[in-house]
């Protein structure tokens, strides 16, 4: 992991991978955003789908250094993001931020204190009003901006780089640390509830999607742990076999059934939730060339509503398995991903497949894909993408909003001059990148039939 991190840096100056060719779209500027590059693949002759993208927020000036880990919690309204400086970070959506904000209050109110607490001090900018507040207001030219300009609150603690995070339904948050370590937090607290200490750097970690008192938690020494959080230990472990035991990814499938795990060698290891047995395995690799040999598996991520999962490795390719047979779905190529730890992940609806990549880049595919206008084209391989070209380093983090009406809803709260209601649905992608900055985008659709009033559509 260390080689990793010390390698990175020389991926990003763009020498070792070259920019992709394309036949996409010339780049569009928009007034007061960010000079968006869209360039897609030569199979890709459009239409685009995110040739409207707009850049409307920077969370810039907080991270130093690369930002590794980047997670919206479940309801969408919260965003965490966790890197090389050791501190995590809540962002809040601005129209989200009074909820959030009267939790912290009522938790800090039923402590008796004759003194402001630990807890209310924490992130002290974003606990004014922002209607009132200097720091916390939104300038107008932010009308826009999703989130709020400042962290909703950040964690201290851990004493080397964050590798991953993962949000509980109810706002608790954990953080896994080279420095040996998970940590759990909540929004309404400031300090950390519960260390879990391991004798490796702790790779991956992930709460039971059914039952949020446990976590997964996955390490470079070889073992996949069950925590049970308010027994503070752990419930079940099992050992990776083979020559190479470290783990470099971990998740939960079929909603909670089987715990997955990604090892260095290109392993997708099934074992049981209850009992942590062994179950099955995938090997992740080509059936020839170059990427004949297993590499390192850096994100595993199950399928919205299909019973498959989505691997990403260290091969430059992104796959997808049918978990009722195991049988490779499709295979999604064109980023470039060789020595980091960048992950892909999936739309809130499931419809695209987006990731970061060491050529400064941010990747979109469709997950599937109509081929049915090609005779000659393999129904197993996608090199059929969309890239955004934003960032100026290695993009190390890049995901949907797993609820993006929220912000949409805020677009629209806007756009209510207009005679006409707007409707504006759409995606927010969020990227992040090795520099440390962190931005946010939105792709408004429409409709294609919205005979409906607005009301009836929120």
């Amino acid at each position: 992991m260390k080689k990793t991190m010390n390698k990175t840096p020389g991926v990003g100056g763009g020498a070792q991978a070259s920019p992709p060719t394309s036949t996409g779209p010339a780049p569009a500027a928009v007034p007061g955003e960010l000079y968006i590059k869209l360039k897609a693949s030569h199979s890709h002759k459009g239409p685009y789908e995110f040739d409207c993208l707009q850049h409307v927020q920077d969370l810039c000036g907080e991270h130093t250094g690369p930002v590794w880990c980047m997670k919206f919690s479940s309801c969408g309204r919260l965003l965490a993001t966790a890197g090389q400086d050791r501190v995590l970070r809540i962002w809040v959506v601005r129209a989200a931020y009074p909820y959030f904000q009267d939790m912290r209050t009522k938790y800090n109110a039923e402590k008796v204190s004759p003194t402001p607490s630990q807890e209310s001090l924490v992130s002290q900018v974003s606990i004014e009003d922002p209607k009132s507040s200097e720091a916390g207001r939104v300038e107008p030219q932010d009308e826009r901006a999703p989130f709020m300009p400042k962290p909703f609150c950040t964690y201290s603690g851990h004493t080397s780089d964050l590798l991953d995070v993962s949000w509980s339904k109810n706002y608790f948050v954990l953080s896994s640390s080279m420095d040996k370590t998970v940590r759990l937090w909540h929004i309404s607290r400031r300090e950390c509830l519960c260390c879990f200490q391991h004798i490796d750097f702790v790779t991956a970690i992930v709460f039971h999607p059914r039952d949020d008192r446990y976590f997964l938690s996955g390490s470079l020494d070889g073992k996949l742990r069950l925590w049970n959080i308010p027994d503070k230990k752990v419930a079940v472990w099992n050992e990776l076999d083979g020559p190479t035991k470290l783990i470099t990814a971990a998740n939960f499938c079929q909603n909670g059934k089987f715990a997955v795990v990604g090892s260095y060698d290109g392993r997708c290891i099934f074992y049981t939730t209850d009992q942590l047995k062994y179950h099955t395995q995938i090997h992740v690799r080509s059936t020839r060339g170059k990427n004949s040999t297993g590499r390192k598996i850096s994100g595993i991520e199950p399928m919205p509503g299909e019973d498959k999962i989505l691997v990403t490795s260290n091969d430059s390719r992104i796959r997808l398995y049918d978990l009722r047979d195991l049988s490779l779905s499709c295979k999604y190529k064109g980023y470039v991903n060789i020595s980091s730890q960048i992950k892909a992940s999936f739309s809130h609806d499931g419809k695209y497949i987006v990731s970061g990549s060491e050529n400064q880049y941010i990747y979109i595919w469709k997950s599937n894909h109509d081929y049915s206008k090609f005779s000659s084209v393999r129904r197993d391989r996608n090199d059929y993408w969309e890239g955004i070209k934003v960032h100026n380093a290695v993009v190390t983090c890049a995901v949907f909003s797993p609820n993006p009406d929220i912000v949409m809803r805020q677009i629209e709260e806007l756009e209510k001059s207009s005679a006409v209601s707007t409707n504006v649905t759409g995606y927010v992608l969020v990227s992040a990148d090795f520099s440390g900055a962190i931005k946010v985008f939105i792709n408004k659709t429409k409709p294609k039939h919205s005979s409906l009033p607005a009301s009836a559509l929120a």
